[in-house]
C-alpha cells in the first residue's frame, strides 16, 4: 500500500450532535466507541446544548461511528448528527474536551 493508498482510505468528519446530549454521558460514550473503532479525535460539549466530535480514521469505521452517533448512550435523545467533510485531522489518539 503506497501513502496515498492510505490517505484516500481515511476520513475525517467535525460532527454536530444535538437533542438531549449532555448529562447523558455522551462525551464518555463518545471516547469508548471511537477508541473501540481506533479513531481518533475530540468530543466536547457546547455552550448550546449541542456536543461537537472530530472523528479520523479508517472510512468505515468513521461511517459506523456517525451511525452509532444518531442514537448515542443510554439516556440520550439525539435530534440531528450534522456532519462536516474534509476536516484536518486531529492528533493521535481520543480526547474528551472541556468548554
Amino acid at each position: 500500500m503506497t501513502a496515498s493508498d492510505a490517505t484516500a482510505e481515511t476520513r475525517t468528519v467535525a460532527a454536530t450532535i444535538t437533542g438531549r446530549v449532555q448529562g447523558v454521558s455522551y462525551r464518555m460514550w463518545a471516547r469508548e466507541t471511537a477508541e473501540r473503532l481506533g479513531l481518533s479525535g475530540s468530543v466536547r460539549n457546547r455552550d448550546d446544548g449541542a456536543v461537537e466530535a472530530v472523528f479520523s480514521g479508517p472510512a468505515a469505521a468513521v461511517e459506523r461511528m456517525i451511525g452509532l452517533c444518531r442514537s448515542g448512550p443510554a439516556g440520550a435523545r439525539v435530534a440531528d448528527v450534522a456532519v462536516t467533510e474534509g476536516v484536518p485531522p486531529p492528533r493521535p489518539g481520543f480526547a474528551i474536551l472541556r468548554g
